[in-house]
């Protein structure tokens, strides 16, 4: 990727990858007021040039379909967690499947709290699991209250999930691993999306 498709122009603006052109537009009115370097307050020219930048970018939509032709390459392998060659019956594959099902879900309602969903192609797709074993693991979460299927047949991250994500030290940040070796949190917590 060119060094200026490296930036995730949605973080930038806090918006989704779903995000359609008028919520674009509204998120970068707001934060080009407040980083607009005249701006007395909380005026910063270096973020003003960032957002400024990623409203380029996703404004167009030639420019727009490129950067995600390269996001979505760079998005599925920072969240990939485990290959098809992982044995199906792995205790720690699965427990690393339901610790990713629940940070992407924290993600996806924390960036877009108004669709909040994510489909169950997309999780299999985005976590690497098929879809037999993906079944199991969100009955899992369901049942533990963590998830929830929203009227539009997506799955979302419930109160109880949020607070789930959060006792396993939060979701994955950018450049760092989804997941820890050996599924085990800093302070020694196991990361296994159990109760």
């Amino acid at each position: 990727m060119a060094e200026s498709e490296k930036v995730d122009h949605y973080e930038v603006l806090q918006v989704s990858p779903r995000a359609d052109h008028e919520t674009i537009q509204r998120v970068f009115r707001h934060l080009a007021k407040r980083f607009h370097p005249d701006n007395t307050e909380s005026g910063d020219p270096e973020r003003f040039k960032v957002v400024m930048e990623a409203f380029r970018v996703l404004s167009q939509p030639k420019l727009r379909a490129k950067y995600d032709t390269g996001y979505e390459q760079v998005r599925e392998a920072r969240w990939r967690i485990f290959d098809q060659e992982t044995s199906a019956n792995d205790v720690a594959a699965d427990r690393r499947v339901r610790v990713g099902a629940l940070s992407l879900l924290y993600s996806a309602r924390r960036n877009d709290p108004d669709r909040p969903g994510i489909g169950v192609v997309e999780l299999e797709r985005l976590l690497g699991c098929p879809e037999e074993h993906m079944k199991f693991h969100l009955w899992y979460l369901r049942e533990n209250g963590w998830i929830l299927r929203t009227e539009s047949g997506t799955f979302a991250i419930t109160a109880t999930g949020v607070d789930r994500v959060l006792d396993l030290g939060g979701p994955a940040k950018n450049g760092v691993p989804l997941l820890e070796a050996g599924g085990h949190s800093r302070n020694g917590a196991h990361r296994n999306g159990s109760g």
